[in-house]
């Protein structure tokens, strides 16, 4: 069992009530739609990584004060190694979205928050539900523990 957890941020650029997806190319998730997202760097805060993360892949360029947390998933098997999950929302950005990644985008994509896209990655579609829920924390992929036999009374 791995002995760390990676941490990713995801963001959620809104259009209104359009969400802006990214198509991914290769690897086990080829071909499915995903959120701009990618893993906090060493010596980076989550809101800087986030900012950093959407210009790299769709090159729009995010202030972090214009990132707002909306949930946390502690996921499980969605890779090598347990991850926990900070989803932003952005509703203001500096550029048009544009595939800066085509090596592991093959797309861009808006759609209405409730249409979305059949062969959306479980890890983002769970995120993204929990948005439009307004759960602010949730688990995936993780078994439940034995309950202890003194709490079973």
């Amino acid at each position: 069992m791995p002995d760390r957890h990676l941490v990713d941020v995801h963001v959620l650029l809104l259009r209104g009530t359009e969400l802006l997806l990214t198509k991914r190319r290769g690897g086990a998730f080829d071909g499915m739609w995903h959120l701009p997202s990618g893993k906090l760097d060493t010596g980076e805060n989550v809101l800087t990584a986030a900012a950093r993360e959407t210009a790299e892949e769709i090159g729009v360029l995010i202030t972090p004060d214009a990132l707002t947390h909306v949930h946390t998933l502690h996921v499980n098997g969605s890779g090598p190694e347990p991850r926990l999950g900070l989803f932003f929302t952005a509703s203001t950005w500096i550029g048009e979205p544009s595939n800066r990644e085509p090596e592991k985008c093959s797309g861009l994509g808006w759609f209405d928050l409730n249409e979305l896209p059949d062969d959306l990655i479980e890890y983002p579609a769970h995120g993204i539900d929990a948005y439009r829920r307004r759960i602010p924390f949730s688990i995936l992929g993780w078994r439940e523990p034995a309950r202890p036999a003194a709490l079973d009374v």
